[in-house]
């Protein structure tokens, strides 16, 4: 999930302050965050993301399916997904720049098989026959670099912009990651013969305007839609085999920890104890990413005997 739940409305960043009006007492009213200025976009984001509170956590939820596309067949389910993003965000100023914030978050993936619900520790390849370990996903961290409305010279940040659209109280942001890098399992000479990471996440953001511009409300209701396209799981074990593997998965940002799945929070407690709460506010840990992951996990084969 990037992310993965990673990322995603309106890039910039700002928890400005907002002040209430000069009137009597009896006639004050809170102003709204102004969408159409950096400082209240980027504030938005922030909402969206995480809270405005600094530490506080917060948990995005999602599940869904996962399919293959082989050419020449039609696409198999394979089987369910579980995923969790735990997150909170820090801040800071700068002169010109203003006050920005960074996202500092860990997540889990979880495979599950789509009759029994338990998850998968072993999965049969419908193609090759063989039984493989399965290996979830635990990518931490999962951070951003700091964000601020402005730039240097204290012009607005390009990016510092609310790009969703608004229809009633409704608001809903579309975010496109095309993802085209040297893939870290890669070798010395992959880039004569091939080896790059080729993904796409897409990410659908929805909820209530009146939520997300009231500034008394530090943590914004968000629904979220996300998709990703990807090569095939390097656990399954399908080397250059032709085809992709893609999920489809819906979920929100929950109220708590607690509202995860049973099934999550006992595999979290049993397995990945470090991921019931964010990553520290100055965390400056190189993010982890599934591929960095399971190279970290799994060994290399042996070389083939001469």
């Amino acid at each position: 999930m990037k992310s993965k739940l990673q990322m995603l409305f309106a890039t910039g960043a700002a928890c400005a302050t907002m002040l209430l009006g000069a009137a009597p007492a009896a006639a004050v009213k809170t102003q709204r965050i102004d969408l159409g200025t950096p400082e209240g976009a980027t504030q938005a984001a922030r909402k969206v993301q995480c809270s405005l509170i600094d530490g506080e956590p917060s948990v995005y939820y999602f599940h869904g399916e996962a399919f293959s596309r082989v050419p020449g067949e039609a696409d198999r389910k394979l089987f369910n997904v579980e995923g969790m993003n735990i997150r909170t965000c820090a801040s800071k100023t700068e002169d010109k720049k203003g006050t920005g914030w960074r996202l500092l978050s860990r997540e889990v993936l979880f495979y599950v098989d789509h009759k029994s619900g338990q998850l998968l520790r072993k999965w049969t390849n419908p193609w090759t026959g063989a039984v493989v370990d399965v290996l979830h996903v635990a990518n931490d961290p999962v951070n951003q670099r700091w964000m601020f409305p402005r730039d240097a010279d204290g012009n607005p940040a390009p990016f510092a912009k609310f790009t969703g659209t608004i229809q009633g109280d409704n608001w809903w942001n579309t975010l496109t990651v095309p993802l085209f890098y040297t893939n870290p399992l890669a070798g010395d000479y992959q880039k004569y013969i091939g080896g790059t990471y080729h993904a796409t996440e897409m990410f659908n953001f929805f909820g209530r305007l009146d939520d997300l511009t009231d500034p008394k409300k530090p943590n914004a209701a968000v629904n979220v839609a996300w998709v990703r396209m990807s090569s095939w799981l390097p656990w399954m074990e399908m080397g250059d085999r032709a085809g992709l593997f893609y999920i489809n998965a819906a979920g929100r940002k929950l109220d708590n920890f607690a509202q995860l799945p049973e099934v999550m929070k006992y595999e979290i407690a049993a397995n990945y104890p470090d991921y019931t709460r964010p990553p520290a506010l100055d965390d400056t840990r190189p993010n982890e990413t599934s591929w960095t992951y399971f190279k970290k996990k799994v060994p290399p084969p042996a070389a083939p005997a001469r």
